[in-house]
């Protein structure tokens, strides 16, 4: 089963207007998987971007959140703070917005732009990493212990070495990681200056070879030079020597300095691309053997000979316990699930009565602590419906008393300002105001809510309880070793401005920017649209986050820059295994890189599924009517435009939405809202159409046509 990256659940999101509450979100809800896109498409006021913004904590101060969640790691975003918040945003999840410029700053140096935001990032993330270490390994020795106390001593002891050879490993990869670093950046360094040299740009000489000489003296890692100490010995030595060639009134710079540079050029890009130690291995290994030069060996000999080695001293026994430690703890949080099961079903029928906002919190509360409690914390992918299951029923008890409070005093703010209107008409007064509509919550509904938020983790517990033995604790123990080496290594990621710039040129190499060091103290101005747009996404992937959001990303583009930019976006998706969310109006954007595809429209998802689905088996009018509105380069008929305008979300339409531009239209869409019905186990749409007794409506000839040139330009799959 696919791993949920974010959560949306029945989300909707209002905003306050001098002329009432436009409804722009209107109970979506979608899931995003770990390294897929999925692509939002709708036309302007769907809700596509207010959605996106709602994920990032960044709406607007009149918004209203009336309902639903955000999950991601455990959290719902719609409940946490602003400062639980800032740990997320930027870091976890990072956005990518439509206009480029309106996400740089003007007047600082590209390079500052893309460094600042790491620098920011690293300590609080180098903090938290160490926090989630520390408490991880100590709910597994925990739990190690309490499964086998017999072995009490040799369980702590393995933790002990655990930690110990982590933090062995973490100092040998901080030495080799400063010295990459200071090897990247003068490699950089010398492929600009010699490109300054062939424009006859030589600065100060003197100075730049100076510095050079000194950064070659500060690449002193031994597992980095091993491999080259000779050769480093000898291109500093030549350089220094070439450097006396030189005078103040020279135009051209001699041969033998361009020569000396271009050796150290190429040796540090050996060095740069020479295999990697693993550290983590190589750490238990040099703890038992601290007398032997590892640096002698062959790297990826090295590799696997201490994977063996690890993995028979002390690995596989260390993954025995373990995994009897997650079992033993598996099976405590299993009872205390099925100890919450009868207080859940109290929890429905109690809720659905009577009771004071005082009680009710203090129901929850006392519920909330059950559930908690009966939480796996050494689960790594983390059970979001217990998780948020304190603030969900928190938030929506407080928000069904409040709403009860408020509701009588707008219906008498309503009341009185359509009497004083009524009472100007009546006298012959000319009035040029209207009467703001009134926010009326529906207090059934919100208690509705409380009680499904019950129901929906009774069911989850059910669920989970039925299927507690197909559990791969083998699995689980290997994913906890892989959590605790990742958060090992970010505690040592200690990022120094030389680093940061290092990293900084890296990614704009990565993100397709020619020259990068040379343009890294370049301002915006300098950059065209697309090279603008490179450097924005350079910025979201520097603290390497799980889940980026592209806002319209193209849209300011042409044509060809938009495929450079969508191709751009769809190898780093891959490379860094990142989670997408692709907001755009135009379904032909997405054909090749979406995996799944909502289609938005006047605040609701109208049809959701694969991008197969949704392009070969379109049901929904509204996708029909943009897929016919789709250029592409063999249609020759005119294409259609879609006919009138998307309805006012001041009051929004009674039945569906789309109904009023729809041919296809039936009475019951302009009465009734139609559910969503499931077509296949992805694919799903809001249109009457489905329903058994609508009658049969063909999907359009051009939509036909159009998908059968798609499938004959299909390349067979013979593998």
């Amino acid at each position: 089963m696919a791993q949920k990256t974010l959560e949306v659940k029945n989300l909707k999101i209002s905003f306050r207007t001098n002329n009432g509450k436009v409804q722009a979100v209107r109970d979506i809800s979608f899931d995003l998987e770990r390294g897929r896109t999925l692509a939002i498409v709708g036309e302007s006021g769907s809700g596509k971007s207010v959605t996106s913004k709602a994920i990032m904590g960044i709406l607007a101060g009149n918004s209203i959140i009336e309902g639903g969640e955000i999950i991601y790691d455990g959290k719902d975003l719609l409940k946490i703070d602003e400062e639980e918040m800032y740990k997320i945003r930027g870091d976890k999840i990072a956005m990518i917005f439509q206009d480029p410029l309106s996400s740089l700053n003007p007047i600082m140096r590209i390079g500052k732009q893309i460094t600042e935001a790491m620098l920011l990032k690293n300590k609080a993330s180098r903090r938290e990493s160490k926090k989630d270490f520390n408490n991880l390994l100590k709910l597994l020795e925990k739990s190690m212990v309490a499964a086998d106390p017999s072995n009490a001593a040799a369980i702590k002891a393995q933790i002990a070495t655990f930690d110990k050879f982590c933090i062995q490993a973490n100092k040998l990869e901080n030495s080799y990681n400063n010295s990459e670093s200071t090897a990247g950046a003068l490699y950089f360094a010398i492929e600009d200056y010699l490109f300054a040299v062939s424009k006859k740009q030589l600065g100060d000489v003197k100075a730049t070879l100076k510095d050079y000489l000194k950064r070659l003296k500060d690449i002193k890692d031994p597992f980095f030079v091993a491999k080259f100490a000779d050769k480093l010995a000898a291109v500093t030595e030549e350089l220094k020597n070439a450097s006396g060639d030189y005078n103040k009134k020279m135009e051209t710079m001699p041969d033998s300095i361009v020569t000396a540079l271009e050796h150290v050029f190429a040796l540090l890009k050996e060095m740069k691309d020479q295999t990697r130690p693993d550290f983590f291995r190589i750490g238990f290994y040099s703890l038992s053997n601290p007398n032997e030069d590892l640096t002698k060996r062959d790297y990826a000999e090295l590799n696997a000979a201490c994977l063996k080695y690890l993995d028979d001293n002390f690995m596989k026994g260390f993954l025995a316990a373990m995994t009897k430690g997650l079992k033993h703890s598996a099976a405590q949080s299993l009872e205390k699930k099925k100890a919450v099961m009868p207080l859940l079903t109290q929890a429905k029928t109690y809720y659905e009565g009577t009771f004071s906002q005082k009680e009710g919190l203090a129901y929850a509360n006392k519920l909330a602590n059950a559930v908690e409690g009966s939480i796996d914390r050494l689960e790594i992918v983390k059970d979001n419906t217990a998780y948020i299951f304190r603030t969900s029923m928190m938030g929506t008890i407080n928000k069904y008393f409040s709403a009860a409070e408020s509701n009588p005093k707008e219906e008498a703010r309503f009341n009185s300002q359509t009497k004083k209107r009524e009472a100007l008409i009546a006298r012959g007064k000319d009035v040029d105001w209207k009467v703001i509509p009134k926010m009326i919550y529906d207090l059934d509904e919100l208690k509705a809510i409380i009680v499904r938020q019950v129901t929906r983790l009774d069911a989850h517990y059910t669920n989970v309880i039925a299927n507690a033995g197909a559990v791969d604790f083998d699995s689980r123990s290997i994913a906890i070793v892989d959590f605790l080496k990742e958060k090992a290594s970010k505690v040592v990621n200690k990022l120094t401005p030389a680093m940061a710039k290092e990293r900084a040129i890296n990614l704009m190499e990565e993100v397709g920017i020619p020259n990068p060091g040379l343009r890294f103290t370049q301002y915006p101005f300098e950059f065209s649209g697309g090279m603008r747009q490179r450097i924005v996404i350079a910025i979201a992937l520097s603290a390497d986050p799980e889940i980026l959001i592209c806002d319209e990303p193209t849209t300011a583009l042409d044509v060809t820059i938009q495929a450079q930019i969508l191709e751009l976006i769809n190898n780093l998706k891959r490379e860094r295994n990142l989670s997408v969310i692709f907001i755009t109006h135009d379904l032909g954007v997405v054909a090749n890189m979406a995996d799944d595809i909502a289609v938005m429209y006047a605040g609701k998802i109208v049809e959701y599924g694969t991008v197969d689905d949704v392009f070969y088996d379109p049901r929904h009018p509204y996708t029909w009517a943009l897929l016919s509105a789709m250029p592409d380069l063999d249609t020759k008929e005119r294409l259609d435009s879609i006919p009138g305008t998307p309805p006012d979300m001041l009051y929004p339409p009674v039945g569906d939405a789309f109904a009023a531009r729809n041919k296809y239209a039936m009475q019951i869409d302009f009465e009734q809202q139609p559910p969503m019905f499931e077509i296949s186990e992805t694919h799903k749409a809001a249109t009457w159409l489905l329903h058994p007794d609508a009658p049969e409506v063909p999907v359009p000839k051009a939509i036909t046509d159009r998908i059968a040139r798609m499938k004959a330009k299909e390349v067979p799959n013979n593998g």
